[in-house]
């Protein structure tokens, strides 16, 4: 538990963000689920029941893998767990835009308050989906850590930071997008021969959308270093982040174009949540500026 005032911050494994600076900030993580191979699996930040590795190899080779939500159980049995040592807690969700867990833990904290009449559940809609909500968690936990804010004072920075969060990714693994039906057998023939590459991102109401499309390898550092140039905020004092499935190369290469443009880079590893839509060889980069879906 947190050390940090009489709350715990917490929130979901969809973040992505770097086991390290959970542990830095204190922060709580539940981890979200999925299924391979008939075999259902917790994925924690530090990846312990299934590595990443592992994750984006079976994917590779044609293994299906399903996303779970957390359930209403887990909800229960964590909350109650924090709130019987007398804190508080507040938790920032996965995006409700893609997934039901942010309504499945609003019914759990209802009900499991019913218990501790005494004690408070706040919980916040991120609106914002793997290493963008690792972004927005990045930034909270810094501030949690830092200046041991009350929890209105926290939830108040976080709800003048969260529609900031500006996501972009570009897609690398157009087969990934077939077997999840996203796109056409038909539409990923061509678009592999023509080495066309989705461009996503995430609105305002927390839904991943694809916005556009680009061609060949060389121009996704180009597309992604432009849309911050675009949306960004005083980008020379940001911290950003460049997230990867399975793509440390291309990382290194978005990271190092990067460093000279703000104040910090990070790499963050994208987890099997989002991984399980787009594939392997996914890049992106999230800042914070004014979200704009527009090509």
């Amino acid at each position: 538990m947190s050390k940090y005032g009489d709350y715990v911050l917490v929130t979901d494994s969809t973040c992505d963000l770097p086991q390290k600076y959970a542990d830095e900030f204190g922060i709580e993580v539940l981890p979200m689920g999925f299924l391979m191979e008939e075999k259902s699996y917790n994925h924690y930040l530090d990846a312990r029941e299934m590595s990443l590795k592992e994750f984006y190899s079976k994917l590779k080779s044609g293994i299906q893998s399903q996303t779970t939500q957390i359930s209403y159980n887990k909800y229960i049995e964590f909350f109650e767990s924090v709130l019987k040592t007398g804190k508080d807690i507040l938790y920032v969700a996965f995006t409700s835009g893609l997934s039901g867990t942010y309504n499945t833990s609003r019914i759990a904290a209802r009900d499991v308050l019913e218990k501790y009449p005494d004690r408070d559940i706040t919980i916040l809609d991120s609106r914002c989906a793997s290493a963008g909500q690792g972004t927005l968690i990045y930034y909270v936990g810094k501030k949690y850590k830092k200046d041991e804010p009350s929890s209105e004072e926290l939830v108040k920075f976080i709800e003048s930071v969260k529609m900031r969060v500006c996501h972009w990714f570009v897609v690398d693994d157009i087969d990934q997008l077939k077997r999840g039906g996203r796109i056409s057998a038909v539409t990923a023939t061509f678009a592999k021969a023509l080495q066309i590459k989705p461009v996503l991102s995430v609105d305002n109401d927390g839904k991943l959308v694809n916005v556009g499309k680009i061609r060949g390898s060389n121009n996704v550092y180009d597309l992604l270093i432009k849309k911050m140039e675009r949306d960004g905020d005083d980008i020379d004092r940001q911290t950003v982040i460049v997230a990867h499935a399975d793509n440390l190369d291309g990382a290194k290469e978005l990271k190092k174009r990067v460093k000279g443009m703000v104040k910090n880079v990070h790499i963050f590893d994208i987890g099997p949540v989002i991984g399980t839509h787009v594939g392997s060889g996914m890049l992106a980069l999230c800042f914070l500026g004014k979200r704009n879906t527009e090509m």
